[in-house]
Protein backbone atom coordinates (compact mmCIF):
# COMPACT_ATOMS: atom_id res chain seq x y z
CA UNK A 1 0.00 0.00 0.00
CA UNK A 2 3.50 2.34 0.66
CA UNK A 3 3.49 2.71 -3.51
CA UNK A 4 -0.28 3.58 -3.73
CA UNK A 5 -0.32 6.44 -1.05
CA UNK A 6 2.72 7.65 -2.57
CA UNK A 7 1.10 7.77 -5.94
CA UNK A 8 -2.05 9.72 -3.97
CA UNK A 9 0.16 12.17 -2.80
CA UNK A 10 2.41 13.36 -5.32
CA UNK A 11 -0.20 13.05 -8.01
CA UNK A 12 -2.71 15.48 -6.08
CA UNK A 13 -1.18 18.90 -5.90
CA UNK A 14 -3.65 19.89 -3.12
CA UNK A 15 -2.22 17.24 -1.23
CA UNK A 16 1.10 17.60 -2.39
CA UNK A 17 1.53 21.09 -1.28
CA UNK A 18 0.82 20.45 2.35
CA UNK A 19 3.20 20.13 4.89
CA UNK A 20 2.16 17.15 6.76
CA UNK A 21 1.52 15.31 3.32
CA UNK A 22 5.02 15.89 2.34
CA UNK A 23 6.23 14.75 5.32
CA UNK A 24 4.18 11.90 5.23
CA UNK A 25 5.16 11.37 1.75
CA UNK A 26 9.11 11.49 2.51
CA UNK A 27 8.30 8.94 5.78
CA UNK A 28 6.62 5.79 3.59
CA UNK A 29 9.69 6.65 0.72
CA UNK A 30 12.03 5.99 3.19
CA UNK A 31 10.41 3.32 4.83
CA UNK A 32 9.78 1.62 1.13
CA UNK A 33 13.72 2.41 0.12
CA UNK A 34 14.52 0.63 3.60
CA UNK A 35 12.35 -2.06 3.08
CA UNK A 36 13.68 -2.95 -0.73
CA UNK A 37 17.59 -3.15 0.66
CA UNK A 38 16.91 -5.03 3.71
CA UNK A 39 14.67 -7.59 1.58
CA UNK A 40 17.34 -7.50 -1.23
CA UNK A 41 19.73 -8.30 1.39
CA UNK A 42 17.92 -11.03 3.74
CA UNK A 43 17.10 -12.65 0.36
CA UNK A 44 21.00 -12.51 -1.14
CA UNK A 45 21.49 -13.82 2.54
CA UNK A 46 19.48 -16.77 2.31
CA UNK A 47 20.65 -18.16 -1.37
CA UNK A 48 24.13 -17.45 0.28
CA UNK A 49 25.18 -15.12 -2.65
CA UNK A 50 28.37 -13.86 -1.13
CA UNK A 51 28.98 -9.78 -2.31
CA UNK A 52 31.86 -8.21 -3.01
CA UNK A 53 33.40 -6.52 0.22
CA UNK A 54 32.72 -2.79 -1.08
CA UNK A 55 29.20 -3.80 -2.10
CA UNK A 56 28.05 -4.91 1.44
CA UNK A 57 29.38 -2.15 2.80
CA UNK A 58 27.39 0.24 0.24
CA UNK A 59 24.19 -1.63 1.05
CA UNK A 60 24.59 -1.43 4.63
CA UNK A 61 24.90 2.18 3.78
CA UNK A 62 21.97 2.73 2.16
CA UNK A 63 20.28 0.47 4.37
CA UNK A 64 21.80 2.92 7.53
CA UNK A 65 20.57 6.03 5.65
CA UNK A 66 16.89 4.87 4.87
CA UNK A 67 16.42 4.41 8.35
CA UNK A 68 17.45 7.10 9.65
CA UNK A 69 16.06 8.87 7.01
CA UNK A 70 12.53 7.33 8.27
CA UNK A 71 13.38 7.77 12.31
CA UNK A 72 14.00 11.81 11.50
CA UNK A 73 10.95 12.04 9.94
CA UNK A 74 9.20 10.23 12.43
CA UNK A 75 10.45 13.06 14.81
CA UNK A 76 9.56 15.94 12.43
CA UNK A 77 5.98 14.50 11.71
CA UNK A 78 5.74 14.95 15.85
CA UNK A 79 7.21 18.52 16.00
CA UNK A 80 5.03 19.37 12.67
CA UNK A 81 2.05 18.57 14.75
CA UNK A 82 2.89 20.54 17.46
CA UNK A 83 3.25 23.62 15.78
CA UNK A 84 0.13 23.00 14.42
CA UNK A 85 -1.73 22.32 17.40
CA UNK A 86 -0.42 25.18 19.51
CA UNK A 87 0.38 27.83 16.73
CA UNK A 88 -2.63 27.37 14.15
CA UNK A 89 -2.85 31.10 13.28
CA UNK A 90 0.99 30.97 12.30
CA UNK A 91 1.43 27.62 11.54
CA UNK A 92 0.98 28.32 7.22
CA UNK A 93 3.82 31.19 8.17
CA UNK A 94 6.23 29.00 10.22
CA UNK A 95 5.80 25.75 7.93
CA UNK A 96 5.10 27.27 4.34
CA UNK A 97 5.48 24.24 1.54
CA UNK A 98 8.90 25.66 0.75
CA UNK A 99 10.25 25.70 3.78
CA UNK A 100 9.32 22.00 4.39
CA UNK A 101 11.16 21.03 1.07
CA UNK A 102 13.61 22.63 2.66
CA UNK A 103 13.41 20.81 6.11
CA UNK A 104 13.15 17.15 4.20
CA UNK A 105 15.99 18.29 2.37
CA UNK A 106 17.90 18.81 5.84
CA UNK A 107 16.80 15.48 7.13
CA UNK A 108 17.93 13.52 4.50
CA UNK A 109 21.56 14.99 5.11
CA UNK A 110 21.72 14.44 8.37
CA UNK A 111 20.34 10.41 7.28
CA UNK A 112 23.83 10.68 4.90
CA UNK A 113 26.11 12.50 7.66
CA UNK A 114 25.41 10.49 10.74
CA UNK A 115 25.75 6.94 9.32
CA UNK A 116 28.23 8.74 6.93
CA UNK A 117 30.52 9.38 10.12
CA UNK A 118 29.64 5.86 11.65
CA UNK A 119 31.15 4.25 8.54
CA UNK A 120 34.15 6.47 8.10
CA UNK A 121 35.29 5.39 11.81
CA UNK A 122 34.70 1.88 10.99
CA UNK A 123 36.33 1.69 7.76
CA UNK A 124 39.57 3.49 9.17
CA UNK A 125 40.08 1.65 12.06
CA UNK A 126 39.83 -1.42 9.94
CA UNK A 127 37.26 -2.33 12.28
CA UNK A 128 34.77 -4.65 9.39
CA UNK A 129 35.64 -7.83 9.29
CA UNK A 130 36.09 -9.15 5.43
CA UNK A 131 34.59 -12.58 6.13
CA UNK A 132 31.63 -11.16 7.93
CA UNK A 133 31.37 -8.33 5.15
CA UNK A 134 31.17 -11.39 2.59
CA UNK A 135 28.27 -12.76 4.49
CA UNK A 136 26.55 -9.55 4.16
CA UNK A 137 23.86 -10.60 6.63
CA UNK A 138 22.83 -7.72 8.54
CA UNK A 139 21.84 -9.26 12.23
CA UNK A 140 25.34 -10.93 12.11
CA UNK A 141 27.47 -8.20 11.20
CA UNK A 142 25.68 -6.04 13.75
CA UNK A 143 26.23 -8.18 16.70
CA UNK A 144 30.09 -8.95 15.57
CA UNK A 145 30.62 -5.47 15.08
CA UNK A 146 29.83 -4.31 18.03
CA UNK A 147 32.18 -6.40 20.02
CA UNK A 148 35.02 -4.57 18.20
CA UNK A 149 37.40 -1.93 18.81
CA UNK A 150 37.06 1.19 21.07
CA UNK A 151 35.94 3.51 18.15
CA UNK A 152 33.04 1.28 16.90
CA UNK A 153 32.04 1.31 20.87
CA UNK A 154 32.07 4.97 20.38
CA UNK A 155 29.98 4.88 17.47
CA UNK A 156 27.76 2.70 19.40
CA UNK A 157 26.94 5.36 22.43
CA UNK A 158 27.61 8.45 20.10
CA UNK A 159 23.64 6.55 18.09
CA UNK A 160 22.82 5.84 21.60
CA UNK A 161 22.77 9.39 22.55
CA UNK A 162 21.27 10.91 19.05
CA UNK A 163 18.27 8.74 19.39
CA UNK A 164 17.78 9.14 22.79
CA UNK A 165 17.61 13.08 22.48
CA UNK A 166 15.39 12.66 19.47
CA UNK A 167 13.01 10.40 21.90
CA UNK A 168 13.15 12.99 24.52
CA UNK A 169 12.12 15.63 22.10
CA UNK A 170 8.94 13.65 20.90
CA UNK A 171 7.92 12.63 24.77
CA UNK A 172 8.41 16.63 25.69
CA UNK A 173 6.34 17.52 22.89
CA UNK A 174 3.81 14.81 23.75
CA UNK A 175 3.76 15.76 27.29
CA UNK A 176 3.70 19.70 26.30
CA UNK A 177 0.39 19.22 23.80
CA UNK A 178 -1.06 16.82 26.49
CA UNK A 179 -1.29 19.30 28.70
CA UNK A 180 -1.85 22.24 26.99
CA UNK A 181 -5.13 20.71 25.88
CA UNK A 182 -5.81 19.26 28.75
CA UNK A 183 -8.79 21.60 29.86
CA UNK A 184 -10.13 21.90 26.18
CA UNK A 185 -12.53 18.73 26.65
CA UNK A 186 -10.74 16.33 24.06
CA UNK A 187 -9.81 14.26 25.97
CA UNK A 188 -12.56 13.04 27.97
CA UNK A 189 -13.58 10.35 26.18
CA UNK A 190 -11.55 7.44 25.70
CA UNK A 191 -12.99 7.11 21.79
CA UNK A 192 -12.64 10.59 20.69
CA UNK A 193 -10.41 11.59 17.74
CA UNK A 194 -7.85 12.95 19.98
CA UNK A 195 -7.31 9.98 22.14
CA UNK A 196 -7.66 7.86 18.95
CA UNK A 197 -4.80 10.24 17.55
CA UNK A 198 -2.69 10.11 20.31
CA UNK A 199 -2.73 6.38 20.82
CA UNK A 200 -2.14 5.83 17.43
CA UNK A 201 1.06 8.04 17.24
CA UNK A 202 2.65 6.52 20.36
CA UNK A 203 1.93 2.68 18.63
CA UNK A 204 3.95 4.12 15.71
CA UNK A 205 6.67 5.44 17.56
CA UNK A 206 6.98 2.95 19.79
CA UNK A 207 7.41 0.24 17.35
CA UNK A 208 10.22 2.65 15.84
CA UNK A 209 12.22 2.95 18.78
CA UNK A 210 11.40 -0.20 20.78
CA UNK A 211 14.12 -2.46 18.23
CA UNK A 212 16.52 -0.26 18.56
CA UNK A 213 15.98 -0.09 22.45
CA UNK A 214 16.66 -3.70 22.20
CA UNK A 215 19.35 -3.80 19.83
CA UNK A 216 20.88 -1.29 22.63
CA UNK A 217 20.20 -3.80 25.37
CA UNK A 218 21.39 -6.94 23.71
CA UNK A 219 24.42 -5.25 22.59
CA UNK A 220 25.20 -4.31 25.91
CA UNK A 221 24.66 -7.57 27.27
CA UNK A 222 26.88 -9.32 24.63
CA UNK A 223 29.61 -6.94 25.35
CA UNK A 224 29.66 -7.44 28.48
CA UNK A 225 29.20 -11.15 28.42
CA UNK A 226 26.23 -11.61 29.94
CA UNK A 227 24.97 -13.75 27.13
CA UNK A 228 25.95 -15.93 24.56
CA UNK A 229 27.25 -14.74 20.84
CA UNK A 230 25.14 -17.60 19.39
CA UNK A 231 22.22 -15.96 21.66
CA UNK A 232 23.20 -12.52 20.61
CA UNK A 233 22.80 -13.44 16.95
CA UNK A 234 19.48 -15.08 17.29
CA UNK A 235 18.07 -11.85 19.07
CA UNK A 236 19.22 -9.68 16.29
CA UNK A 237 17.83 -11.63 13.90
CA UNK A 238 13.96 -11.47 15.49
CA UNK A 239 14.78 -7.72 15.98
CA UNK A 240 16.02 -7.14 12.18
CA UNK A 241 13.67 -9.31 11.07
CA UNK A 242 10.17 -8.84 12.79
CA UNK A 243 10.57 -5.87 15.01
CA UNK A 244 11.94 -3.49 12.46
CA UNK A 245 9.33 -4.57 9.92
CA UNK A 246 6.89 -3.64 12.28
CA UNK A 247 6.46 -0.40 12.08
CA UNK A 248 6.72 -0.06 8.38
CA UNK A 249 3.68 -2.39 8.19
CA UNK A 250 1.71 0.03 10.82
CA UNK A 251 2.78 3.09 9.54
CA UNK A 252 0.98 2.88 6.33
CA UNK A 253 -2.31 1.77 7.63
CA UNK A 254 -2.78 3.95 10.46
CA UNK A 255 -0.63 7.49 9.38
CA UNK A 256 -1.35 7.42 5.53
CA UNK A 257 -5.65 5.65 5.88
CA UNK A 258 -6.39 7.73 8.49
CA UNK A 259 -6.23 11.31 6.82
CA UNK A 260 -9.13 11.91 4.87
CA UNK A 261 -8.01 13.08 1.78
CA UNK A 262 -5.55 10.32 1.08
CA UNK A 263 -8.61 7.67 1.98
CA UNK A 264 -10.85 9.61 -0.68
CA UNK A 265 -8.57 9.36 -2.88
CA UNK A 266 -8.02 6.17 -2.70
CA UNK A 267 -11.15 5.25 -2.40
CA UNK A 268 -11.97 6.77 -5.73
CA UNK A 269 -8.60 4.97 -7.54
CA UNK A 270 -10.21 1.68 -6.07
CA UNK A 271 -13.88 2.47 -7.42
Amino acid sequence: IIPTILFVIFSRFSIRRETRYMLLGNALLSDLIYLLFYTLSAALSAAHVYLPKEACVLLLFLLTVAYCGGLFTAAAIVLDIYIAILFPLHYVAILPPSRTKKIIVLLWMCSVVFPGIFFFVLWSTHSFVPSVLEMCSVPVILILTLNGTDAVKLCFWLSATVIFLCLSLIFCCYAILYFKTKQSGIWESICSRASVTFLMHNTVLFFYFFPLLALFVESFLCVNIVIRLQTGIWVSLTVCNVLMTLPRVFFPLLYGLRYREISASLKSIVR
